[in-house]
């Protein structure tokens, strides 16, 4: 079991039962899953660009990307309907937790003038988005092997029922929202 869902267990239940005062141990917000997905638009000419993703992503996430094709033909971007235009993966359970903790304490620290993440990234149904411009702040890339700098969006699925739950429990978790 991680550190972080060690921390999960104990500390944060307590903190959002007095926090929020829920009456069993079963209302206390959770996180379900976090969503990786990398947007791949130079794909459409060079299918070599989309492979280094899928490479960088499986690295980062530590599973087997899962790759994106487009729902709808965009005459202006030259994009058929089919095409592959992008990688996701999807965390559940301890590697989810492991991937929560690297991003937290390791990756997001590296980020060049980092002063926080937007606190203002929920949905209004409990799940928060983050943006990341490159990936070489993870520190499992090696920066000499990339060819290309790519961003990434990394969503937190939360069982939370409002966006202030969701933010106490990313708070909670250790995550460096902006004052």
């Amino acid at each position: 079991m991680t550190r972080l869902k060690e921390t999960y267990l104990n500390e944060i239940i307590d903190g959002m039962t007095k926090k929020f005062g829920y009456k069993n141990v079963m209302e206390v917000p959770k996180l379900d899953k976090i969503v990786i997905n990398m947007g791949v638009g130079e794909a459409k000419d060079n299918s070599k660009l989309l492979d280094a993703a899928i490479k960088d992503m499986e690295i980062i996430a530590g599973q087997k990307a899962v790759v994106t094709k487009a729902k709808k033909s965009v005459a202006n971007f030259k994009i058929r309907e089919g095409m592959p235009i992008g990688c996701k993966v999807t965390l559940r359970g301890d590697k989810m937790y492991e991937f929560a903790d690297r991003l937290i304490n390791l990756a997001l620290p590296r980020v060049r003038d980092f002063r926080g993440v937007n606190g203002n990234a929920f949905d209004g149904r409990g799940n928060y988005s983050l943006g990341i411009k490159e990936q070489v702040i993870f520190p499992e890339i090696e920066y000499d092997k990339i060819d290309k700098v790519r961003g990434m969006d990394i969503i937190f699925v939360t069982t939370a029922k409002t966006d202030e739950e969701a933010r106490e429990l990313l708070t909670l978790f250790g995550m460096p929202f902006k004052k």
